[in-house]
């Protein structure tokens, strides 16, 4: 028997690496002589940089950027062997580097997310992925933009400062410091939202208050995004005021868009199509995957679904190894995912499924292989 392991992180409790590590194990003790194939898996946001190194056997490599409050934080991001470097824009950017008490998007900037760029470009990258979920920023992507050589001028001429704060006051955009590597490289950008720049759905209406927006803050930053977007339009002729996915990361979509060419996609899918995931399908004979909840959301670009549906192809079936089950998760049923089995076996709490969440996966794994050896053409464990 060989089986593909393809499964996401269990947030909070075990790295996509770990689950596969479980599921192994949970696989071996009834078929001892079963091949694995292990793709850690991940849908573009955290964790994604790890599991794609993981996967193709690439390496970190580990700088010092500028992070949101301009002071200096240690980043790290992922260069694979066909040349393509993966970054998560959290790294240099994220929230979880604000202290809670100084949370502040009229500040907060993406420049270090820039430095990360420049750095795969340094490091000789010809295609860049990106993962940009958990930002500080509300700045459009203007930091980035900076540390990769545009100026953003006022109308004396000077260079903004940083944060979305100080967008109102950009009259010019020069951009004849950009980095000339940009114009050859393949920017993917992993986002799964499509919340665009500006208005009640955009990036600071929907985003700016979990990053420490008051609803003053939140019209003030709206008005200076339409304000960079309306510039950004006239002066080089890009329009991203409406882009789905333009608003994620506050804004950074947009800026990524304007001055890097990127392509924003489903994170799930760049992570398959940068894994080869095609390859690894044609050599197995079942295929396990899994995240740590699975319901209704399932089916948006999460993980599970996103493998069943490439495993299909190839009519393999699929089971999907889960921490917890919600509401509508039958909804996965319809593409591609053949059973869903959770890890929880009796009453627990949370905190205690969370801390036991390996052995768990690995018993719940034993059990489901322990059918599927009774089954037609697994009977006696020998296939």
């Amino acid at each position: 028997m060989k089986v593909l392991v393809a499964v996401d992180s269990f947030k909070g409790s075990l790295s996509s690496i770990g689950v596969a590590q479980s599921i192994t194990t949970g696989i071996h003790r009834v078929f001892p002589e079963a091949e694995i194939l292990s793709a850690p898996m991940a849908d573009g946001g955290e964790g994604t940089v790890e599991a794609l190194v993981t996967a193709a056997r690439g390496e970190f490599i580990s700088i010092t950027v500028t992070g949101p409050l301009g002071t200096l934080v240690d980043a790290q991001f992922g260069l694979l062997p066909n040349g393509t470097a993966v970054l998560e824009m959290a790294a240099a950017s994220g929230l979880p580097l604000v202290p809670e008490n100084k949370r502040d998007p009229r500040i907060t900037t993406t420049y270090g997310t820039g430095e990360l760029i420049k750095a795969a470009l340094n490091h000789g990258a010809t295609k860049i992925v990106m993962g940009i979920g958990g930002s500080a920023t509300n700045d459009g992507g203007a930091g980035m933009a900076q540390a990769l050589g545009v100026r953003l001028l006022d109308k004396e001429g000077r260079e903004l400062g940083y944060g979305g704060g100080q967008l109102h006051k950009l009259e010019r955009i020069d951009i004849t410091g950009l980095d000339q590597r940009i114009k050859n490289l393949k920017m993917q950008i992993a986002c799964d939202v499509q919340n665009p720049l500006c208005g009640p759905t955009g990036a600071s209406a929907v985003y700016g208050p979990q990053k420490g927006a008051t609803p003053e803050m939140v019209q003030e930053l709206d008005d200076n995004l339409h304000h960079f977007a309306r510039i950004i339009k006239e002066q080089l002729g890009i329009d991203v005021i409406d882009v789905p996915g333009a608003g994620a990361a506050g804004g950074l979509g947009a800026g990524l868009i304007a001055f890097t060419g990127a392509e924003l996609k489903s994170g799930v899918e760049i992570v398959l199509e940068t894994i080869n995931i095609d390859k690894l399908l044609q050599q197995v004979d079942l295929v396990i995957t899994g995240e740590g909840q699975i319901d209704n959301q399932s089916v948006y670009g999460k993980v599970p679904v996103g493998v069943a549906i490439r495993a299909k192809k190839y009519k393999l079936p699929v089971v999907a190894i889960v921490g917890g089950i919600g509401p509508g998760f039958e909804k996965v049923y319809d593409y591609g995912i053949d059973s869903v089995v959770t890890i929880v076996n009796g009453p627990v709490n949370l905190k205690e499924a969370m801390l036991n969440a390996a052995s768990l996966v690995a018993d719940a794994v034993e059990r489901t292989f322990r059918l599927l050896k009774i089954g037609k053409g697994l009977r006696g464990g020998n296939q």
